[in-house]
């Protein structure tokens, strides 16, 4: 049976799509294949398309077909880390002498994946807020072959019409890639908004334990997604069986984590709106966040993920940081446990100097799905 036959609603799809019973065993739960290589029935005969675990296997193919059915895509591929997935889009789409728009608020490996690896390479990329459709569209060249998305943003929790830049980046013959880790296939599906490519870490929500590293890509373009297994093949990086395990387990309660990590962020950043410590809060639930319009209008809700800044500068707010004590101090997002950051120093060093350098007041929350008055408490001893 289809995934279409499944269900169309997300959480029945998120249980089955990719999840068939083991033939052998009746297994409801797919095995870890832990297997390098497979048995071949003369030379050719491939049972099932499986010869090498780098070219192809099971557990990861389940974990393929789930993402690409929650994406409502053609394809999905798995690979070792947000960034080899990135890494293996940009070789795929680009050629050197292309030229990237990229988004002014960019996660901070993004930013150094184009910055110190890709432009050696010989391709040029340009900023431009994307949250301003016309800025996007003056900043393509006839070179351009990408527009590059993040929505929400990271850390700064910008909002991009996702359906308007499809269609700048349509006009200009050039794919619109859109990070979606932030939100989740759950809250919003930019496949379905005209997006080309769909980009995750997987590490973060999907997986949502804080015990797996992985990325994905998913298309639309059956074409495209043959190209982009060409090279995941030939350049290697792939998710392993086990993390690919663990994030089809994830899968299947992301809609019930996300929907606690938003009811919980909106409690959070109410509070911090109100709070004579906090000078900003970037949350594009609140209707004074300049992007709420086109966020309501594109997710079902507002996700976990807040940034806010701290009167007294960069010290203050690394200081906050320091003294959260349910908020853990660490890099990363999307697990169940509520995590507190200083970007500036940590997530985004890497923009330090550059047209994306993060505020150095700026403190980043990944709200968890602990108890909301047990993270209310903390956030208020924390500020002081």
């Amino acid at each position: 049976m289809s995934d279409r036959h499944i269900s169309q609603h997300f959480e029945t799809l998120a249980i089955h799509a990719g999840n068939t019973a083991d033939p052998l065993t009746g297994a409801v739960v797919p095995p870890i294949y832990q297997v390098s290589t497979y048995k071949q029935d003369g030379v050719g005969g491939l049972r099932g398309g499986y010869e090498y675990s780098r070219s192809a296997n099971p557990t990861r193919t389940a974990l393929e077909e789930n993402l690409a059915a929650l994406e409502g895509g053609r394809r999905g591929l798995a690979f070792a880390s947000g960034l080899a997935a990135e890494d293996c889009l940009l070789r795929t789409l680009l050629s050197p002498g292309d030229h990237v728009v990229i988004p002014n608020d960019a996660y901070g490996g993004t930013f150094r994946l184009f910055a110190k690896v890709v432009s050696r390479w010989g391709v040029e990329w340009s900023v431009a807020d994307t949250g301003d459709a016309s800025a996007v569209r003056a900043a393509i060249t006839p070179k351009t072959k990408a527009v590059w998305v993040e929505t929400p943003s990271n850390p700064l929790l910008g909002i991009t019409d996702i359906a308007a830049v499809a269609q700048v980046a349509r006009d200009a013959g050039a794919r619109l890639v859109v990070d979606n880790t932030f939100a989740t296939p759950y809250l919003q599906q930019p496949l379905s908004l005209g997006a080309d490519v769909v980009v995750h870490s997987l590490t973060k929500y999907m997986g949502g334990h804080s015990d797996v590293v992985g990325g994905a890509l998913i298309v639309g373009d059956p074409e495209l997604g043959e190209e982009l297994a060409y090279h995941q093949n030939a350049m290697g990086a792939v998710a392993g069986p086990f993390d690919s395990w663990l994030v089809l387990r994830g899968t299947k309660t992301l809609s019930v984590r996300m929907d606690r990590h938003s009811e919980n962020a909106t409690k959070v950043a109410d509070m911090l709106t109100r709070h004579a410590r906090v000078t900003n809060v970037l949350y594009p639930g609140l209707p004074e966040h300049p992007g709420h319009e086109v966020a309501a209008k594109q997710m079902r809700a507002f996700g976990g993920m807040i940034s806010f800044q701290v009167a007294g500068g960069e010290e203050a707010a690394v200081e906050v940081c320091n003294r959260a004590q349910v908020f853990t101090l660490g890099e990363s997002l999307g697990g169940v446990e509520s995590l507190i950051e200083h970007p500036g120093r940590m997530t985004h060093a890497s923009t330090a100097g550059s047209l994306l350098e993060v505020p150095a007041d700026l403190v980043r929350l990944s709200v968890g799905i602990e108890n909301v008055e047990d993270l209310l408490e903390d956030l208020q001893q924390a500020l002081g």
